[in-house]
């Protein structure tokens, strides 16, 4: 600091000067350090000025030179997608292979495309211009996700995007200079419109004698590697039959898979905008699909995205030569393959007969009493509480329709009557058909002291369709089997239809309310009769409990049945302040905390849990092993798929299945049953019925000795039937399904 002593002398000639003036001499020493301090600081300041401006000078040299900045080029931006060109190397070496990638980095809403977009788009290029004897090999394209937009569905990408591929350098190259790699891509990203895009890219990366890792590009290019498909570990089959194709895949191993998809390498194999039906056969993974409009390629080949039971997503890629159609697949595309208008037509003569299931018998008492209530009415007043009731019975098709395929949509094996495999739903029906019961038998009243009404017709339409759900009628397993094969507009006009057709006598009733004059005339007769009606209502709760005693044991069905005293309280205590008048207030309170108390309980009913080895019929339990196993030794096999919780299903084993007669015929013919119980939702006997077409239980399947397909027997089954379909197969024969 040479200024210093300068400043100093003059800091103090300053001082005494002015000491001679105004002070002593301490004056003038004070003034002598002042001055002295202040120039110091000035000149120490002034240092560090200049040593932060050369600082931050170097700074923007070092960040403006190539070597800072060669992992990634400038960016081409708009408003929908950022793209720039990345190496995961911060110096090369002659001859040393090295990765770079193409990285989109997309705006919400916009997408871009696979090497098979899909229905409308195109893939990205990129052309590279390298020096010479430089070579580059393939852009690679990580796995697709499925994009739909209206009626069209595309193969691409979301959110961000990097398409990896290998540079070699030349073996001449001179440590000390620059390793030039200059291209141009184009891409197409769309949203409500598409817009094509390009842009030009430079990547200036140093030689040196030992290759030197880019450590921000790391991640990044870790990432693209495991977006990538992965060679496929499994043996893998093809085939195609008609308007269906499947795809197989084999060695999974234990696990489960929640979703898979199949997306083709070559446009037009298969129908992009139609679902895929994923089902398990004889050990293997079935993806089924319907075709496209394109011939059948010599290779199948494609991606297959695997989502297990944790949600972790993996793909493979795939190729089979095309033949006979997989196991597991024929079945599924023939239910899927139906014209609209006909799985309609089933689903609502489905309906039309689940009014006569033993499902729908508790619900009865209901329906009687709301067809009591319409004799003598006018005109108007039939009318309308037949369209209400229609009204419920559609509502709550539709809700539990559009459960079942939303949970589908989100992986899940859901099947009908999936409800009735939570413990806590079935103890909560149990319960509210205890209360109908304390209704009808006139412990209180809904709504005042007289009951019915529209809004009472809706509630009873809606509860018949709950309590149904554990039934499957004839033509149902088919539309069920269908609708869940189609997109959801569709699946939802199934069961629409489903809900129409069980509701038709009441929508006859409707159309031609003079139908009401044929019922009996009002009278005492009608409060008998309702009290009497209450006790099928009590024997429906008692079932349910019994279902969860199965479900969850002892112990569940000890909270059931705390939570029925607690519903008890609640109906006598509302019963009571009805009859009350001003002090109505206290037992309305009283039953909304006995209620609430109740509710309480649930998952105290779900924590429980079943005992080991409870079955809810006889036979061995099935598994796919167990029927390979004795096929292979060219035995007759009997499935019986069953649940508690199925009234048709108890009924069958009763009156045909569980009889001397039919006994001696499985002893005579050395059939081996196996029951699956479905009562907690078995995810491989849910994928058992997805691939016959089915669900929902019961599905009886017979396979005669010496092989050859299953018999898929009726859902409604006779002694005479099963005893039929047995000698059938010891005679080579098959009965008709």
């Amino acid at each position: 600091m040479p200024r210093a002593p300068e400043a100093s002398r003059k800091g103090a000639h300053r001082a005494l000067r002015g000491g001679a003036h105004r002070a002593s001499r301490e004056g003038a020493h004070r003034a002598l350090r002042e001055g002295a301090h202040r120039a110091l600081q000035g000149a120490a300041h002034r240092s560090y000025a200049v040593l932060m401006h050369a600082f931050l000078l170097l700074l923007v040299v070092l960040l403006a030179s190539p070597a800072a900045r060669a992992a990634e080029s400038e960016a081409v931006a708009s408003p929908r997608a950022r793209v720039t060109l990345v190496a995961e190397a911060a110096a090369v070496a002659p001859g040393q292979p090295f990765r770079i990638a193409l990285r989109q980095v997309l705006a919400p809403g916009w997408h871009t495309y696979w090497t098979n977009p899909g229905d409308a788009g195109e893939a990205p290029s990129l052309e590279l211009a390298l020096p010479d004897g430089g070579s580059a090999g393939a852009m690679a394209f990580p796995a697709p996700a499925r994009i739909p937009y209206g009626p069209l569905v595309n193969f691409g990408y979301l959110g961000e995007a990097v398409f990896p591929l290998t540079v070699t350098p030349p073996a001449g190259l001179e440590p000390g200079r620059l390793y030039t790699i200059e291209g141009t891509a184009r891409w197409l990203v769309c949203a409500d419109l598409c817009i094509p895009e390009e842009g030009t890219f430079r990547l200036d990366l140093p030689v040196e004698a030992a290759a030197r890792p880019d450590a921000a590009a790391a991640a990044l290019f870790r990432s693209a590697e495991a977006a990538l498909p992965r060679p496929s570990p499994f043996t893998v089959q093809a085939g195609f039959e008609g308007a269906r194709g499947a795809v197989a895949l084999s060695g999974l191993g234990p696990g489960g898979v929640r979703e898979a998809f199949f997306f083709p390498d070559e446009a037009g194999v298969i129908d992009n905008a139609a679902p895929q039906v994923v089902s398990l056969a004889d050990g293997a993974l079935v993806i089924s699909f319907r075709r496209g409009t394109g011939a059948v390629p010599g290779v199948l080949s494609g991606v297959v995205g695997l989502t297990d039971a944790a949600g972790v997503r993996s793909s493979y890629a795939v190729s089979a030569v095309p033949g006979a159609m997989p196991a597991g697949g024929a079945a599924i595309g023939e239910a899927g393959g139906a014209a609209l208008w006909q799985v309609v037509l089933w689903a609502a003569l489905g309906g039309l007969i689940l009014n006569l299931m033993p499902c729908v018998f508790p619900v009865l008492a209901m329906k009687a009493m709301g067809l009591a209530r319409l004799s003598g009415a006018s005109r108007g007043a039939v009318r309308a509480e037949a369209l209400f009731y229609v009204a419920g019975v559609v509502a709550a098709f539709l809700l539990i329709g559009g459960a079942l395929v939303a949970a589908r949509m989100a992986g899940s094996a859901a099947g009908w009557g999936f409800q009735f495999t939570s413990p806590v739903f079935v103890a909560g029906l149990a319960w509210l058909m205890l209360a109908v019961g304390l209704n009808l038998s006139g412990v209180f009243a809904v709504g005042g002291p007289s009951t019915g009404g529209r809004m009472g017709s809706f509630g009873t339409g809606a509860l018949a369709v709950v309590v149904a759900t554990p039934c499957t009628a004839p033509f149902m397993a088919a539309a069920l089997g269908a609708a869940l094969a189609m997109p959801p507009a569709g699946a939802m006009a199934v069961f629409a239809a489903m809900g129409l057709g069980m509701a038709a006598p009441h929508a006859l009733l409707a159309a031609a309310p003079s139908l009401a004059r044929a019922l009996p005339r009002p009278g005492a007769w009608m409060e008998r009769l309702r009290q009497v009606l209450a006790f099928p209502m009590y024997g429906a709760a008692a079932w349910l409990a019994w279902v969860v005693s199965v479900q969850s044991g002892p112990d569940g069905l000890a909270w059931v049945m705390a939570g029925a005293v607690l519903v008890g309280f609640a109906g006598w205590a509302l019963g009571a302040a009805q009859a009350a008048g001003r002090r109505a207030w206290l037992g309305r309170g009283a039953a909304g905390v006995a209620v609430l108390a109740a509710l309480a309980l649930l998952p105290m009913v779900r924590a429980a849990a079943a005992p080991a080895g409870m079955a809810v019929v006889a036979g061995e339990a099935w598994s796919a092993a167990r029927v390979a196993a004795l096929r292979a030794e060219g035995r007759p096999v009997f499935v019986n798929l069953t649940a508690a919780w199925c009234i048709t299903c108890r009924v069958n084993e009763r009156v045909a299945l569980d009889t001397p007669a039919t006994r001696q015929a499985f002893a005579r013919e050395g059939v081996v049953v196996l029951t699956g119980d479905w009562t907690r939702g078995d995810p491989a006997i849910s994928a058992l019925l997805r691939e016959r077409g089915h669900e929902g239980v019961p599905l009886y399947l017979f396979y005669p000795a010496g092989g050859g397909a299953p018999v898929v027997l009726p859902q409604i089954l006779t002694e005479r039937m099963v005893i039929e379909a047995v000698s059938a197969g010891r005679e080579g024969a098959r009965p008709a399904a």
